[in-house]
């Protein structure tokens, strides 16, 4: 299992390992014992799955506040996707940068998205499915999220501004200018 810091060093892409032959591949796709020694102890208590049935999908930028803040471990199972994470830590030399990997079935790469960070994905191929875990359960009374093409985060997304399908939820998020802090860097 491969663990690389991406430019926001706090959000990790990690790749297994695949074992594969003539009957396809095995694969861990994750390891308490590896994980933690990465990215430090985290303890997942849910597992989510999404599908998303059309190209262009955008779900997010979401992130659940203090003290129900979720940490996620992202991976595409089916289809592929453009997964990124936004540092929304006030106080942070990274605030309001993000970044972005391609998620797909082919590829196996996971993401880590700690807590404190917005969480969003287009899909790029139909029929896309993501699992992820995540660091604590989820509470409607916490649940939050960010305007997924918000011209100060810059988000270069694989959709055309009209063509993407999204909820009527994150059409009317906040832009980063109007979140109230939550997050702060070094807590």
């Amino acid at each position: 299992m491969q663990f690389l810091r991406l430019a926001l060093p706090d959000v990790m892409l990690i790749t297994p390992k695949r074992f594969g032959d003539n009957r396809g591949y095995f694969s861990e796709t994750f390891r308490k014992d590896r994980f933690s020694e990465e990215v430090g102890p985290v303890e997942f208590v849910q597992d989510n799955q999404s599908l998303s049935a059309e190209v262009g999908t955008v779900r997010g930028l979401h992130f659940q506040l203090n003290p129900r803040a979720q940490g996620k471990l992202v991976r595409c199972i089916a289809g592929a996707i453009l997964d990124v994470a936004v540092d929304i830590r006030a106080g942070s030399p990274t605030f309001g940068r993000h970044v972005k990997a391609e998620l797909t079935a082919e590829n196996g790469c996971q993401l880590w998205i700690p807590p404190g960070f917005a969480h969003g994905f287009c899909t790029l191929a139909p029929n896309s499915i993501l699992s992820y875990k995540v660091t604590d359960y989820y509470s409607a009374e916490h649940d939050r999220g960010l305007l997924w093409n918000d011209p100060d985060l810059a988000i270069e997304w694989p959709v055309e501004l009209e063509k993407a399908v999204l909820s009527a939820k994150d059409l009317a998020q906040p832009r980063l200018a109007d979140l109230q802090a939550n997050f702060v860097y070094g807590d």
